[in-house]
């Protein structure tokens, strides 16, 4: 029990961390963003709302200006049994990218911050 009372507590405190310390979104042309708005079209992220590296990931799609769907894993019974179907395990955060009628799962924060900033930081 004090266990999962620290938990909550400490995803509380990243939660609120976050919100106070959310870096700006990228500025771009409104014809820029709109392509960007599309390429983002077939990306999902599956997500716990307070996991640290979840939230260390939405901060990237903030930064990059990119809009993804969210889906939470931990609180949406179908979202979590899509991920664990589709994905293959329930671990999160997960990039879900859908191109060219193939769909692709990406694991672990630090190589979906990595895809993003190569396909959108330029852009």
């Amino acid at each position: 029990m004090i266990v999962k009372a620290l938990r909550v507590g400490l995803g509380q405190l990243i939660i609120f961390l976050d919100f106070i310390t959310r870096p700006a979104k990228k500025q771009r042309t409104a014809d820029a963003q709109a392509q960007v708005d599309q390429a983002a079209s077939g990306l999902t992220l599956y997500q716990f709302h307070a996991c640290p590296f979840c939230v260390k990931t939405r901060r990237a799609l903030r930064r990059l200006n990119v809009p993804v769907a969210l889906r939470d894993a931990k609180n949406n019974e179908q979202d979590r049994q899509t991920l664990l179907e589709q994905g293959g395990r329930i671990k999160v955060p997960c990039l879900r990218i859908e191109e060219n009628g193939e769909t692709t799962w990406l694991y672990e924060s630090k190589a979906i911050i990595d895809y993003l900033d190569k396909r959108f930081s330029a852009a």
